[in-house]
C-alpha cells in the first residue's frame, strides 16, 4: 500500500519538491513529479537545473522519448506509466494513478485555499485506509 507523507506548512511549493526528489535520487528512487499544467511543468523543470547550485537532477517531461531511462519525470498531463516508486503531487487534487507508487508526496504551504485542498486530498487517503504521515516544515 502507497505510504503518504505531507510536509505542511512550506515556505515554496516548488522549492521543497525539488528537495524532496533529491533525497529520493540519493535513495536511487525513480520519481514523478506531477504538475496541474504545463506552465508549472516548465517552472518546475527550469528550478531543477539550477537547485541545489552544485547537484543537477536528470529530468524530462513523462512523454520524451528518454523518459523509461530519466530518473525524474515531471508529468503534467497524468501518464503515470512509466515509473512506480516515488509521486510528487503539486495538483490542488490527488492523482488518480496514486496508489501505483510506494510513495506519494504531497506538499501544503500556508496558503489558506492551498492548506484546505490539502485537508481534502488528506481526507480522501485516510478514507481510505492510506498511511499518512505528516511533516512540519515551518522550523525547516
Amino acid at each position: 500500500m502507497t505510504q503518504i507523507d505531507f510536509y505542511t506548512r512550506a515556505g515554496d511549493k516548488l522549492a521543497t519538491a525539488c528537495r524532496i526528489a533529491h533525497k529520493a535520487r540519493q535513495q536511487n528512487l525513480r520519481v514523478t513529479v506531477f504538475c496541474p499544467d504545463a506552465a508549472l511543468a516548465r517552472e518546475f523543470d527550469r528550478l531543477l537545473w539550477t537547485q541545489p547550485a552544485t547537484g543537477f537532477l536528470p529530468h524530462c517531461p513523462s512523454g520524451h522519448p528518454l523518459a523509461a531511462v530519466t530518473p525524474v519525470l515531471i508529468d503534467a498531463a497524468g501518464d503515470c506509466t512509466l515509473n512506480s516508486e516515488v509521486l510528487i503531487n503539486l495538483h490542488h487534487e490527488w492523482p488518480a494513478c496514486f496508489s501505483r507508487y510506494q510513495r506519494l508526496a504531497e506538499i501544503v504551504t500556508n496558503d489558506p485555499d492551498d492548506a484546505a485542498q490539502a485537508r481534502a486530498r488528506f481526507k480522501h487517503y485516510r478514507d481510505r485506509g492510506y498511511d499518512l504521515r505528516t511533516h512540519d516544515l515551518s522550523g525547516a
